[in-house]
């Protein structure tokens, strides 16, 4: 089968975010799929960007064809990053018929991370006679209204509204990495029986082949290898609410002072909340720089249970599809997931204890909870979450799950 994957953002492990794309191609590949993703040249989400002189230049990488469209670059969620949009969706518009043609698609994937990248996908769907894939990352245009605060009747959002409806009406299967959109979508158009959920997870290889922490960070957990280490990994910008982490860590302070709290990322918050911890005396609150992704599996060997949580948000009535949830549960440890959302998989697979991030006593007596337990019954609980992983969230059996959901 021939697959384009329609992706404005794709990146691949050297260049960076965002991996889902790279991730499935891969598997399809190995199964013998022809795979073609076409993404912009330009992401903020990339640390590495490539460099391209012409629209369709093509690479290969582990087997997947990367076509390249000149975007242009911008900084924020301003003008210019609507213009790069712009110019993404009409080059791929425009050239709908040769794309059909020179690609031959059997499987068109509009992989959405805004919803107007369904034009062209339906286009060229119906040119290759393909079927077209509606993959939904974000839900476009209701964050730009319920968390960005842009009025419902702006043209940027009637823009993607009237898109988001096009797309759901049109598509063949929608693939949801949210649980719990399935509601939202039919109200917008989607037919029955078209909502699939494919949730994101992990690459065995990369926990078979991780790298060892940093120095720095191997150092730290030896002079703590005493403690009881509540652990946090990932960004540390307003959205994480990270202030929540360090109250629970001020609170216990006196109650456990063999509990510590362990900040591990990077982001705009990191050096208030560093200032925060030292100005308040919240001395069992530690900061360590990022690692790389390959040593998070190290990583996650130092931490007792895992910490989560986030600003309360309308957009959790979706669910909740964090890397971070899918890697801690891969790690073997309790997680306590403290976000306002539906059941999450934590809490259908047994592996942590989910709990409401703006009641402070919920979230202490779940991490009270494990704390108290026995080593064993905390590896149980941990094991719980690794065997999910394993048998429903690598992304050989996500690739099978999407394709199956087709067929």
């Amino acid at each position: 089968m021939n697959i384009l994957y329609l992706e404005h953002y794709a990146g691949s492990p050297e260049m960076g975010m965002e991996f889902r794309p790279y991730y499935l191609s891969r598997e399809w590949v190995k199964q013998g799929h022809k795979v073609t993703i076409i993404a912009g040249d330009y992401s903020h989400l990339r640390k590495k960007n490539p460099s391209v002189l012409n629209d369709f230049a093509s690479e290969d990488i582990d087997g997947i064809e990367y076509v390249w469209l000149r975007t242009g670059e911008y900084e924020g969620n301003g003008v210019k990053r609507a213009l790069t949009m712009e110019r993404f969706i009409r080059k791929l518009y425009l050239n709908a018929a040769k794309i059909a043609k020179k690609y031959k698609p059997d499987l068109v994937i509009a992989s959405s991370t805004y919803p107007l990248d369904t034009y062209p996908a339906q286009r060229i769907a119906k040119l290759a006679g393909a079927k077209y894939i509606h993959e939904v990352h974000d839900m476009w245009p209701a964050t730009l209204y319920e968390v960005g605060g842009m009025s419902r009747k702006h043209p940027f959002v009637v823009a993607m509204q009237i898109a988001e409806d096009s797309a759901y009406k049109h598509c063949d299967k929608c693939v949801s990495l949210l649980p719990y959109a399935e509601g939202y979508m039919k109200e917008h158009g989607l037919a029955p029986g078209k909502f699939v959920n494919v949730q994101n997870g992990i690459v065995e290889e990369e926990w078979e082949n991780a790298e060892s922490i940093p120095e720095e960070h191997r150092k730290f957990f030896e002079e703590h290898k005493d403690d009881f280490i509540v652990g946090y990994f990932g960004g540390h910008a307003l959205s994480n609410a990270l202030d929540k982490g360090l109250d629970i860590a001020k609170k216990m302070l006196e109650e456990d002072p063999g509990m510590i709290f362990v900040f591990v990322g990077d982001g705009v918050e990191k050096p208030r909340l560093m200032e925060r911890a030292e100005n308040e005396g919240i001395t069992n609150a530690f900061f360590l720089p990022p690692v790389p992704k390959l040593a998070v599996p190290d990583l996650l060997k130092h931490f007792d249970c895992s910490y989560m949580t986030g600003l309360t948000s309308p957009l959790y009535r979706f669910g909740l599809c964090l890397n971070k949830m899918y890697d801690s549960m891969m790690g073997g440890i309790p997680v306590v997931c403290a976000f306002d959302a539906p059941d999450t998989i934590i809490r259908q697979y047994g592996c942590g204890i989910q709990c409401d991030p703006e009641n402070e006593k919920e979230v202490t007596d779940a991490i009270r909870t494990i704390r108290s337990m026995d080593p064993s019954e905390r590896k149980a609980m941990g094991e719980k979450g690794r065997e999910a992983v394993m048998s429903r969230f690598t992304y050989s059996s996500l690739a099978e799950q999407f394709l199956d959901s087709i067929r």
